[in-house]
């Protein structure tokens, strides 16, 4: 069950945890079974570097919001880039990561991908018609809508934005805009962090920017 969405960025008054996210991977392998599930799809566009590190990040942010759903938030960030595995993969650089690339189709196309999966892998593992049904609903939008409906797809969003600024997101992202890293953390400071729709995901952007920012020498190599 989702819970609403309070005014943004969306505070916390837990300690928020901004080490590198190396330090805390997820927790437990309740989630194995939906990770064999859809081990395919984590093979597209560097999913099974992405999908692993943004779970780590919506664990910590669920820590910092007791109130959400965490399994909802858990499964939801798992799934949610899967569809990129169902389109085709030759489209995913030249119009998801270019021009306008925020209104691409292909972006529309693996979230609705991204759907289909979900009712594809859910139900033989157990998981109930509500509890998939609202998985979707923040996976079908979570990069194309405006806005956040929920909590939980706030907590989504956040955790989807925040691995970009760990080193390894950095290395991939900016090849993937064709972007060297230097360049590629100024768009993170300047267009990513004011994304952000909750207080401890700002906290945990800006840590690990500066982090990454000193390790990858974006002073002098720009």
């Amino acid at each position: 069950m989702t819970s609403p969405l309070p005014p943004t960025p969306v505070p916390t008054p837990h300690p928020v945890d901004t080490s590198p996210i190396a330090l805390t991977p997820a927790y437990g392998d309740d989630l194995d079974p939906v990770w064999a599930a859809v081990v395919p799809e984590t093979r597209a566009r560097a999913n099974d570097i992405h999908l692993p590190i943004s779970l780590a990040y919506a664990e910590r942010l669920c820590a910092g919001y007791p109130k959400a759903d965490s399994l909802l938030v858990r499964v939801s960030i798992l799934l949610h880039d899967t569809g990129w595995g169902r389109v085709d993969e030759s489209r995913i650089i030249s119009e998801g990561f270019s021009g306008a690339w925020r209104r691409a189709a292909i972006r529309y196309e693996h979230e609705k991908q991204g759907c289909l999966i979900a009712r594809e892998v859910m139900p033989p593992l157990g998981y109930s018609e509500r509890f998939i049904e609202d998985v979707c609903a923040i996976i079908d939008g979570y990069d194309t809508r405006n806005e956040a409906r929920s909590l939980e797809d706030a907590l989504v969003r956040d955790a989807d934005r925040l691995w970009r600024f760990d080193q390894a997101g950095i290395a991939l992202a900016s090849d993937w805009f064709g972007m060297d890293p230097a360049t590629y953390c100024d768009r993170l400071a300047a267009e990513i962090v004011p994304e952000l729709l909750t207080e401890a995901g700002i906290a945990m952007a800006t840590a690990a920017l500066v982090r990454s920012m000193a390790l990858l020498k974006t002073g002098v190599l720009r």
